[in-house]
């Protein structure tokens, strides 16, 4: 049996579209994803993807889910591989932190080099995530900068400040949601 708060889908798979005898970790390496999911005592979404061969502009990110009905924040990242077994410290790069911060309504973009965050950006036109409502955020790398879209809307861009796209290769997903699908 599928446990929905534990397993996630990967790669443009949908969980009413496979083989019920099929699991999603199956799905994920059928499609060459690899993933680890690792619980949290708050109920919270922590989910890791690997992009095999690394990030590329015209590559395009997906990721659905629901938000809790009582959320403080939610993460997604594009960063490198964390080298350490076992480590809940991301190491190295990030290309990109999406942290989404619902009691103050902000969306927050930076990204860290070299051990080091850069200046935080945070103007949004509008806020698009509701409490105990689903979403489908959209990432597409472009060849000057990230374009973050959310149920079809664009809601911001992130100018790329690594030069070396190719490092970042790892999806990762933590926070008050429940996700129903990445690709």
């Amino acid at each position: 049996m599928i446990n929905p708060a534990r397993d996630v889908t990967a790669f443009v798979l949908s969980i009413d579209k496979r083989p019920e005898s099929q699991t999603l970790q199956d799905c994920a390496t059928a499609t060459g994803i690899s993933m680890t999911e690792q619980e949290n005592n708050r109920n919270e979404e922590d989910y890791v993807g690997e992009i095999k061969g690394g990030l590329r502009p015209t590559m395009r990110l997906i990721v659905m889910g629901i938000v809790h009905k009582q959320p403080r924040s939610m993460e997604v990242l594009v960063s490198c591989q964390s080298k350490g077994e076992g480590d809940d410290e991301i190491e190295g790069d990030v290309g990109l932190e999406l942290k989404v911060k619902f009691p103050e309504k902000t969306v927050l973009r930076n990204a860290r080099l070299s051990g080091k965050w850069g200046t935080s950006e945070s103007a949004l036109s509008f806020f698009p995530f509701a409490p105990g409502e689903a979403f489908k955020m959209e990432i597409v790398c472009e060849h000057q900068q990230f374009r973050v879209l959310v149920d079809g809307q664009p809601l911001c861009g992130f100018a790329h400040r690594l030069t070396h796209l190719g490092s970042l290769n790892a999806l990762r997903v933590h926070g008050d949601l429940q996700l129903t699908k990445v690709a």
